[in-house]
């Protein structure tokens, strides 16, 4: 079984301080994990057999941090994200989020898909403003914070473009303002920049990674990508081929602000993403 615990937390229970990555909370709240996973396996049936998706998985990630998952396809990444967002229940083992066990889908979160998934009748301020109407939230103050996130995103001047008018990199950025919108504590990513361009892609994890700091959200992201995933992260989980469980947890030694180009030119870069891909035995496939 593989567990996360004191060894990979600080005291206060917050990812370790590398270059003012994370600051120290002191607080009965802060020391509880936004998420933990208690020995978590899946298993299912098929017509054919009987499947175990996820095996013995433990993690805790400290509020505000940011851990990225990686693994070969079909080893259940996708598979935790919908556990801590309550859209699947683990056959064995405990979600919770903040303390709370998780029994069922939960209105606390933000999810961000590979898709933007945006409705085409509506501009990307109404696209943005759905989980307001879907949750009833007061419409002044969530046009406020609409307002506030397309600033933030980039995407002053098209606030009224219907999706066909956006390119790939903006959609993603509307479907991240209304994951945002309800300010979540927790932020789930499913691979959320795998079908933009190499260009576009980079773009979005320089954009990702500011307003994570601004924010100072808990994220998990999915993501093929290892480069991506140690750019951006304060943690990386690689997993094993299904069933799934977690191989190693590795820190990434990088201060919290990350300038694109001479990060991946650090050596604490190359170390990070060349023991992820021995890990994964695969060097140089998940580019």
């Amino acid at each position: 079984m593989t567990t996360v615990n004191d060894t990979t937390l600080n005291k206060s229970g917050t990812a370790p301080n590398k270059s003012g990555a994370r600051a120290d909370r002191t607080t009965a709240t802060a020391t509880t994990p936004a998420v933990r996973l208690a020995d978590i396996a899946v298993r299912f049936r098929t017509k054919r057999k009987d499947v175990t998706a996820l095996s013995e998985v433990s993690l805790d990630v400290a509020r505000g941090e940011f851990v990225a998952i990686v693994g070969p396809s079909g080893c259940g990444k996708s598979t935790l994200l919908k556990l801590v967002a309550g859209l699947l229940a683990p056959s064995a083992g405990e979600v919770a989020l903040g303390g709370e066990p998780v029994r069922g889908p939960r209105r606390d979160i933000g999810y961000v898909f590979q898709r933007a998934a945006l409705l085409d009748w509506r501009s990307a301020r109404r696209n943005i403003l759905l989980q307001a109407e879907m949750r009833g939230l007061p419409a002044a103050a969530a046009r406020a914070r609409a307002d506030e996130l397309i600033r933030m995103t980039g995407l002053d001047g098209f606030e009224d473009a219907y999706p066909h008018e956006l390119s790939g990199g903006m959609q993603q950025r509307v479907a991240l303002c209304r994951a945002l919108l309800h300010e979540p504590p927790v932020l789930l990513m499913d691979e959320p920049f795998g079908a933009l361009d190499a260009l576009t892609r980079e773009q979005m994890n320089v954009e990702l990674h500011r307003i994570w700091r601004e924010t100072d959200t808990t994220v998990l992201l999915v993501t093929h990508s290892i480069p991506e995933a140690v750019y951006l992260a304060d943690r990386v989980v690689v997993m094993s081929p299904r069933p799934g469980t977690i191989t190693e947890l590795i820190d990434v030694h990088l201060p919290r602000e990350r300038e694109y180009a001479a990060t991946l030119a650090t050596t604490e870069f190359h170390e990070a993403t060349g023991r992820i891909r021995e890990l994964l035995g695969a060097a140089g496939a998940h580019d």
